[in-house]
């Protein structure tokens, strides 16, 4: 079977393509110019079954060309697009200047279920982002060593509840909590930038005179009706080691609905940085 892959930023994309090939699908790679690592062009050069094209953000007209010639019907979205890169860096060609003037809002959620829709009509079905990567989304308990500390458990309660909130609006993903006050919510800048402004913000206030603690917990959560096509929650080794320059001590995901990379890596640098990580059971 020939997979699409239409691929963004970060290692998700190398996973998901492996994880294609080793149940012997031919892979059709859309590289992202804006996003997606070079890497992506030495795999192809070492596996003649990796078909690697580069377009940009706005050329929908293009990518579906690239899937139709391949034979590509079914395709599946792996990697990050940085939201700001969606809405100020685009240069849309016809079909995507077409589709942006129909949607009432441009939320990441209106435009690419919009994309979605668009290739289903000309033949070619969006899958599950967590197709052949099952086995890596979080299982629900305490993943690390250390289980959080009664406070933390206290600010994961108060974060599950605003994260909730902040995902149902398709704003963001994460917040970040110390003392069940939240400091810092994510919006277009990304998981990572949203820590570590978090950690900014806490080092910038005086010891003696802020009643917020200096442990920052991280609650990250998919949308209540988190479409599993697209912009999955995933961890990586990179936002641990945010945390851990930030301040966080302690990190909420939700079991079944978030990709842990590496899981093995990541819960050992957790366990070394004495960070805890609980994944929740699924809320809805």
């Amino acid at each position: 079977m020939n997979l699409g892959l239409i691929a963004g930023n970060g290692r998700f994309p190398f996973l998901l393509l492996d994880a294609a090939r080793a149940a012997g699908c031919i892979v059709v790679v859309a590289a992202i110019k804006e996003e997606t690592d070079l890497e992506i062009n030495e795999r192809a050069r070492n596996d003649s079954n990796i078909l690697v094209h580069w377009l940009s953000l706005g050329e929908l007209s293009r990518l579906i060309e690239i899937f139709q010639q391949a034979g590509v019907t079914r395709a599946v979205m792996a990697g990050q697009v940085k939201h700001k890169q969606i809405f100020s860096s685009i240069r849309p060609d016809w079909r995507l200047a077409k589709l942006l003037m129909s949607l009432r809002t441009r939320n990441t959620d209106m435009l690419l279920g919009a994309v979605a829709k668009v290739l289903g009509d000309e033949g070619i079905e969006l899958i599950s982002s967590t197709a052949y990567l099952e086995p890596l989304l979080a299982k629900v308990g305490v993943l690390t060593r250390r289980s959080p500390s009664q406070d933390e458990e206290k600010d994961i309660a108060y974060g599950l509840t605003v994260a909730t909130g902040l995902a149902s609006f398709d704003i963001g993903q994460t917040v970040v909590i110390a003392a069940q006050a939240c400091v810092a919510v994510e919006a277009m800048e990304g998981t990572d930038a949203t820590i570590e402004r978090a950690g900014t913000m806490m080092a910038a206030l005086d010891a003696d005179a802020s009643i917020l603690e200096r442990s920052l917990t991280v609650v990250k959560l998919p949308k209540p009706k988190q479409d599993m096509r697209f912009d999955v929650p995933v961890i990586g080794l990179r936002t641990l080691e945010t945390m851990k320059r930030s301040g966080a001590s302690c990190l909420a995901i939700e079991a079944e609905r978030t990709l842990l990379f590496d899981e093995s890596a990541l819960i050992r640098y957790a366990d070394e940085a004495a960070i805890a990580i609980i994944a929740v059971p699924r809320r809805y």
